[in-house]
C-alpha cells in the first residue's frame, strides 16, 4: 500500500479518535474499531466498490466479537466515513461516527494531508499542478472517484472544504490550524509556479482561518 492509506495512516486516525473522544465522550470500543477498519477494502483500491469495505468491516466485527449490534453499528459507521463529493452531504450518524470521520479528515489537512496527498498523487502518476485543468465541486461519489486530475485541484476539490465539515467541536479547533497551514503552503506553492491566484479558478480568498 502506498504511503497515503498505510497502517501509520490508520494508527493517527486512531490517535485522533481517541483525542476527540475524550472531550466529546462516546462508546470508546466502536470509536476504536471503526477508526481501525475505516479503511479496509477502500473502494479507491477496489474498483470503486463503496460497500466493500463496510461489509467485511462488519464480517471481522461479528467473528470477533460476536456482537450483532456492535458489528451493525461498525458497518454504518465505515460505509459514512470517507469524503464522496463537495456537493454531495454527509449521511447523518452517530456521535461515534462523526468521531471517526472527523479523526480520518484532521488526517487528510495540515502539513500531513499535504504529504498524503502528493503521495497517492505520484502513485497514480498525477502531474503536481496543470493550471488549464480547474477544480470540479464533484456532485455525485461516483464522479468524485472517478476523477483524475492533478493534485493541486485535490486542494480545491476535497481538503480545503474539510475544516468546515468537521462536526465535533473538537475537530473544528484543531482543524484550524492545519487549515491555516494548507493555505499557507498552497500561497507559497503558486508564488513559486509564477502564476497570480487572484481571480482564477485557483483563488484563495474564499477559504479562511479563524487564526
Amino acid at each position: 500500500m502506498e504511503g497515503s492509506h498505510d497502517w501509520h495512516h490508520i494508527e493517527r486516525v486512531l490517535q485522533n479518535a481517541r483525542i476527540i473522544q475524550q472531550k466529546e465522550g462516546g462508546d470508546l470500543l466502536t470509536i476504536e474499531l471503526s477508526a481501525l477498519l475505516h479503511d479496509i477494502a477502500d473502494h479507491k483500491y477496489h474498483n470503486n466498490d463503496f460497500e466493500l469495505g463496510s461489509k467485511v468491516a462488519k464480517e471481522i466485527v461479528l467473528e470477533h466479537y460476536q456482537d450483532e449490534h456492535l458489528a451493525n453499528s461498525i458497518e454504518k459507521i465505515v460505509r459514512a466515513v470517507s469524503f464522496k463529493g463537495a456537493l454531495v452531504e454527509d449521511s447523518e450518524i452517530t456521535l461515534e461516527g462523526k468521531i471517526v470521520r472527523d479523526a480520518d479528515r484532521l488526517d487528510a489537512i495540515g502539513a500531513i494531508g499535504i504529504a498524503r496527498a502528493f503521495a497517492y498523487g505520484g502513485s497514480k502518476n498525477r502531474p503536481l499542478f496543470d493550471r488549464s485543468i480547474h477544480p470540479i465541486l464533484h456532485k455525485t461519489k461516483e464522479s468524485y472517484s472517478a476523477g483524475k486530475s492533478h493534485t493541486i485541484n485535490h486542494f480545491f476539490e476535497k481538503l480545503l472544504l474539510l475544516t468546515d465539515r468537521m462536526e465535533t467541536q473538537t475537530a473544528k479547533e484543531i482543524a484550524q490550524e492545519r487549515q491555516h497551514f494548507m493555505l499557507s503552503f498552497l500561497n507559497q506553492y503558486f508564488k513559486e509556479e509564477g502564476f497570480s491566484i487572484e481571480g482564477s479558478a485557483f483563488d484563495l480568498s474564499d477559504f479562511h482561518t479563524s487564526e
